[in-house]
């Protein structure tokens, strides 16, 4: 019980906030210092000042960073979000099959008359070309 007459709840709450904030303000230092070194408009020396900047003086390098480059970051992010976007379409491109529905009989057909499948494989194969 002393433990708790020690440490009221509002002093708890209060460190739940300061806690909270202080993972915030990491998640986005984390956030600045990646975008930094993914820029390709500045150099290593540009890099290098934005770093230092933000080593030596955290909490005003990071939001002096966030207010001079805010629309660069969103840019970037963006442009990072529709490459991987499209990076993910051609890869389900290049992995869904290309043949059409007569082809893709055609082929369960021969199969069929070969004596590979049966009837009720060749059934299932022709009304799945049909449904695509």
């Amino acid at each position: 019980m002393v433990a708790a007459t020690s440490y009221p709840l509002l002093e708890v709450f209060w460190t739940m906030l300061i806690f909270f904030g202080f993972v915030v303000w990491l998640w986005i230092l984390f956030a600045v210092i990646a975008d930094i070194f993914r820029r390709k408009d500045i150099g290593g020396w540009g890099k290098v000042a934005w770093i230092v900047l933000v080593i030596l003086l955290p909490y005003f390098g990071v939001f002096v960073y966030l207010i001079a480059e805010h629309q660069g970051m969103t840019e970037r992010a963006v442009s990072r979000q529709e490459a991987a976007q499209s990076e993910f379409a051609d890869y389900v491109k290049s992995a869904a099959p290309q043949e059409n529905p007569a082809e893709q009989i055609a082929k369960a057909k021969t199969l069929l008359d070969a004596g590979t499948i049966n009837q009720a494989d060749f059934d299932r194969i022709k009304e799945k070309a049909l449904a695509a």
